[in-house]
C-alpha cells in the first residue's frame, strides 16, 4: 500500500514538474517573441500600414478573429493600420442565390448595373460591416467606408481591347461597371486616423458622372498606400508568397530584382497582378510591400514583428 501511494505521489510530482517546465518554456517563448518585436514596434510607431484583407483569411472563423486582433494590436502599439478588403467569393455566392451567373473577362468580373447593385450591397454593406464589427469586438475602433464616401476613390471606367484578324482596329470590350483608380482623396482617411479610428475601405469608386465602379482590391490598396506614403503595404493571399522556379519562397527582393523575375518568366500567371501592385507601391514611395500567406494565423503580426516573417518582402532599395 505504501509503495502504491509513493508511486502515485511520484507520478503526480513528475506531472507537476512537467507542467511547470512547460509553463516556463511557454513563458520563455512569449518573452522571446516580445523581445524580438520591440525594435519593430519602436521603428513603426506612428507609421501607416495598409493591409489588403482577402482570401481564406476572410472566410475561416479563426483566421478572421486572428486578423482582427492583429489589427487592433497594431493600433494599440502606435501604428496606423488602414484596411482595404475584397469580397469576390461573397459576391459570387449572392449572385448565385439570386440566379445570376458570374462571368469573368481576364480575371475581372463582368459587372452590369444589376451586378453592380449586388457588389455594393456585399462589399459596402455585408462584408465591410462584418470586418468593422470583428475589429470592434476585439477592442478596436473601426469605421467602414467605400470609395464613394467623401469621393475618397475617384474611378474611371476600365476599357479592354482585343485584336481580331477580321478588324483593322482592336475590338473594344466593355465589361460594365469595372473601374481603375483615377485618384485617391485621403481627407476622410486622415480624419479617421487622427481620431484614433481604424479605416476599413471597400474598393468601390465613383466616376465624375456619379456612377459606381467595382475596382480590384489589390489595386486600391496599392494606390491608398502610395498616396498615404505608407511605411508598408501588406497583401494577404492564399499562397505562401512569391516562389522561385524550385518552389522556394523568395524574400528580401528589391524592385530591380522583381523586374528581372517578371522578365524571365519566374513571376507569371495569377501572381503577376499582385506583384505589379507591390512593385508600383515601392517605386512610388512605399518603403516595403509584403505578399503573405493569409492562411497562417496571425500572419500580419508574424510578418511585421518577427525576423523571419511569413511571406515575400519587396523593398524599395
Amino acid at each position: 500500500m505504501f509503495s502504491f501511494t509513493l508511486c502515485c505521489v511520484r507520478t503526480v510530482s513528475y506531472l507537476l514538474i512537467g507542467q511547470i517546465m512547460s509553463l516556463e518554456i511557454d513563458a520563455m517563448n512569449i518573452a522571446t517573441v516580445l523581445t524580438e518585436a520591440l525594435p519593430y514596434i519602436r521603428k513603426f510607431t506612428g507609421k501607416t500600414i495598409v493591409v489588403k484583407y482577402g482570401g481564406n483569411a476572410m472566410v475561416d472563423d479563426a483566421l478572421k478573429k486572428g486578423f482582427a486582433r492583429d489589427v487592433v494590436l497594431m493600433k494599440l502599439v502606435g501604428m496606423n493600420p488602414v484596411v482595404v478588403h475584397g469580397g469576390g467569393p461573397q459576391i459570387g455566392s449572392l449572385l448565385k442565390r439570386l440566379g445570376k451567373e458570374s462571368e469573368f473577362f481576364q480575371g475581372m468580373r463582368v459587372t452590369d448595373s444589376e451586378t453592380m447593385d449586388v457588389v455594393e450591397m456585399v462589399l459596402g454593406g455585408l462584408v465591410n460591416k462584418e470586418i468593422v464589427a470583428l475589429i470592434n469586438s476585439q477592442g478596436g475602433r473601426a469605421v467602414g467606408l467605400t470609395g464613394k464616401d467623401g469621393e475618397t476613390i475617384r474611378a474611371r471606367k476600365l476599357i479592354f481591347t482585343r485584336s481580331r484578324e477580321d478588324l483593322q482596329e482592336p475590338e473594344i470590350i466593355d465589361i460594365g461597371h469595372v473601374g481603375e483608380v483615377e485618384s485617391i482623396d485621403t481627407s476622410v482617411i486622415d480624419h479617421l486616423v487622427k481620431g484614433d479610428f481604424i479605416p476599413v475601405i471597400a474598393p468601390i469608386g465613383v466616376c465624375e458622372d456619379g456612377l459606381s465602379y467595382n475596382i480590384n482590391a489589390d489595386l486600391v490598396a496599392g494606390k491608398v498606400a502610395q498616396v498615404l506614403q505608407a511605411e508598408k503595404l501588406v497583401l494577404l493571399t492564399n499562397t505562401a508568397g512569391l516562389l522561385n522556379k524550385e518552389g522556394e519562397i523568395m524574400t528580401g527582393l528589391d524592385a530591380d530584382t522583381v523586374t528581372q523575375l517578371i522578365a524571365d518568366g519566374t513571376i507569371h500567371g495569377g501572381m503577376l497582378p499582385k506583384i505589379r501592385c507591390a512593385l508600383d507601391a515601392v517605386q512610388s514611395g512605399v518603403n516595403s510591400a509584403h505578399i503573405i500567406d493569409g492562411r497562417v494565423e496571425h500572419a500580419v503580426l508574424l510578418e511585421i514583428f518577427t525576423n523571419e516573417g511569413v511571406g515575400t518582402l519587396i523593398k524599395r532599395r
